[in-house]
């Protein structure tokens, strides 16, 4: 069983690094790429992006051998439907991603494809079947019509969360790597002891770290739309099929969660769109207060890490107290650099 975690993992890895250079090739052919600009793009030129496509051929191909061929999904807790229907999902937002960075859809139009997605998820059979009281213990079981609306909410939240996070090289990458790896620990663990999960949870940090070798700063290829959205779609479907786990999902993706809420109130207040490009997010202003792009990413990397595998040591209630601790360090980080931001601006003026 370990030596298919590996194998598995080394061949997305393989795969995904091979294929990231022929989809670069590709997106230049095509002249699918992203310029820079002085808002929110810090490349010093032209960009190719959909590598998201080299993810996700990474990751179908993979588990599609290991799930058909070896049978190794014909058992267990991941159901054939629910696999061709992660498959589907995966394919509609690359089609989706595809279309955005070509023709620069409109949000009312690109978020069509996430909708269509999380749809086909629930629609495959993913449930939310209860719900654990982390303060009493209680577990409360839920209707397929509320576990059809968790599912879809959860699913669209973490999708969009990776999307909007997306504004620096091998950011998301990164952090969905990590996401993979801390899922795959915990889905062996004695609780929870579902190595099906473990195995897409593996496959996923293995086609992410492929491409994160040619993503990190100075980045050759982008994500790209589909690269972006399928990162935390993948992360909030395998946090349901491990049984429920969104807590640790949260303490993964907490930080990036927070962050992209306080922008979109402060987007709101100043009565702008949600999706409006901007330079608000912590990634920005940790460069604006003298960070450079790989110790800004690193830092989040870190934070990521530390909570993620928190999780790995915690039951429920030590998971709801270390998300109250990672709101305090987030409105801690948030206001230690809007200090910092103050007062660099300041001196600035001063002189």
């Amino acid at each position: 069983m370990r030596l298919l975690f590996f194998e598995s993992f080394a061949l997305a890895f393989l795969i995904s690094l091979a294929t990231t250079f022929i989809v670069a090739r590709m997106a230049v052919k095509r002249k699918i790429l992203d310029i820079p600009d002085t808002q929110r793009h810090f490349h010093k030129s032209a960009t190719p992006t959909l590598g998201g496509m080299a993810i996700f051929t990474s990751f179908f191909l993979v588990t599609f051998v290991v799930g058909i061929f070896g049978g190794y999904f014909l058992k267990g807790n991941i159901p054939l439907a629910v696999l061709i229907g992660i498959w589907i999902s995966g394919a509609v937002l690359m089609v989706g991603g595809y279309l955005d960075d070509r023709y620069q859809l409109a949000a009312k139009h690109s978020i069509i494809f996430p909708i269509v997605a999380s749809l086909i998820v629930v629609a495959s059979g993913v449930r939310a079947v209860s719900i654990h009281n982390p303060l009493t213990g209680n577990v409360i079981f839920l209707s397929s019509l509320v576990s059809a609306i968790i599912v879809f909410v959860w699913t669209m939240t973490m999708t969009y969360t990776t999307k909007l996070l997306d504004g620096m090289d091998g950011l998301v990458t990164g952090i969905a790597s990590i996401g993979g790896l801390v899922l795959f620990g915990l889905s062996l663990t004695p609780q929870v002891a579902q190595p099906q999960t473990a195995l897409l949870a593996i496959t996923l940090a293995g086609s992410f770290l492929g491409f994160l070798i040619l993503n990190f700063y100075p980045a050759k290829i982008f994500l790209g739309e589909g690269g972006s959205t399928f990162a935390g779609f993948m992360l909030a479907v395998l946090a349901i099929v491990s049984g429920g786990k969104i807590a640790t999902a949260l303490l993964v993706m907490g930080i990036p969660l927070l962050d992209m809420l306080w922008v979109i109130i402060q987007r709101l207040v100043q009565r702008q769109s949600p999706f409006t490009g901007d330079r608000k997010h912590l990634h920005y202003k940790l460069i604006e207060i003298g960070f450079s792009q790989p110790q800004a990413v690193l830092f989040l990397y870190a934070l990521t890490a530390i909570f993620g595998l928190s999780a790995l040591f915690l039951q429920s209630r030590g998971k709801l107290v270390a998300l109250i601790i990672m709101f305090v360090v987030m409105l801690a980080i948030v206001a230690a650099v809007f200090g910092a931001y103050k007062n660099r601006s300041k001196i600035s003026n001063d002189k």
